[in-house]
């Protein structure tokens, strides 16, 4: 029997944490500052504090918190303050950009279907921190970048959308990730927009737009 798709509030609420400078944040900001795209920007959260993300976010007028690990008794407890943040903003969706923390089970069970990461690679090629070194390293023709729901596993959720990128010959690892940083802006933007403005469906590992 089909799911019905998830539909989102217009314009949808988008909490966005992040662990450095924010590129991918900035873009989505750019995006969300026309309204046809159908999302805002409601908060920016990070693990750290002094960051461009949170430069950016503040600058935008954009809400933002920060919750570091080293700050809570452990894991979990800082994984439930986490989520409890993200849920104060009353989200929509929840977009790790560039955050390098693994979230969890907390969070997961408040957010399920509801949170999407960005792998620099190819899934299910690749896993990891170092996609693009290991790529290379590999000597693959086509790389990429992934946008993926998340779960419980290291890159391994339901895919929403991937990107090639071809390798050149004379590529290093800081070369070829720049250009995968490159294309992965471009589709974590136009993934969300479609994600926000028609919904989507997640059945079997298979995410679908609402329209299709």
């Amino acid at each position: 029997m089909p799911v019905p798709p998830t539909t989102l509030r217009r314009p949808a609420r988008l909490v966005v944490l992040v662990s450095g400078a924010g590129t991918n944040l900035q873009a989505l900001l750019d995006a969300t500052s026309d309204p046809a795209y159908g999302a805002e920007v409601v908060a920016v959260g990070a693990d750290r504090d002094g960051i461009e993300g949170l430069a950016r976010a503040e600058r935008a007028g954009v809400p933002t918190f920060v919750h570091r690990v080293k700050d809570h008794a452990d894991r979990e407890e800082w994984d439930r303050v986490l989520t409890e943040a993200c849920l104060s903003h009353d989200p929509d969706l929840v977009v790790l950009a560039g955050f390098m923390k693994l979230v969890g089970p907390h969070f997961l069970g408040a957010l399920e279907g509801r949170c999407v990461n960005t792998h620099p690679a190819l899934s299910p090629a690749f896993p990891g921190m170092h996609g693009p070194a290991d790529a290379l390293a590999y000597g693959v023709k086509v790389t990429g970048a992934t946008l993926f729901v998340v779960d419980a596993g290291v890159d391994t959720g339901p895919i929403v959308a991937q990107t090639t990128v071809p390798v050149l010959p004379e590529d290093d690892v800081e070369a070829l990730h720049e250009r995968i940083k490159v294309a992965e802006r471009r589709m974590l933007v136009d993934s969300v927009g479609r994600m926000a403005r028609e919904g989507f469906t997640i059945s079997d590992r298979k995410v679908r737009f609402g329209s299709e």
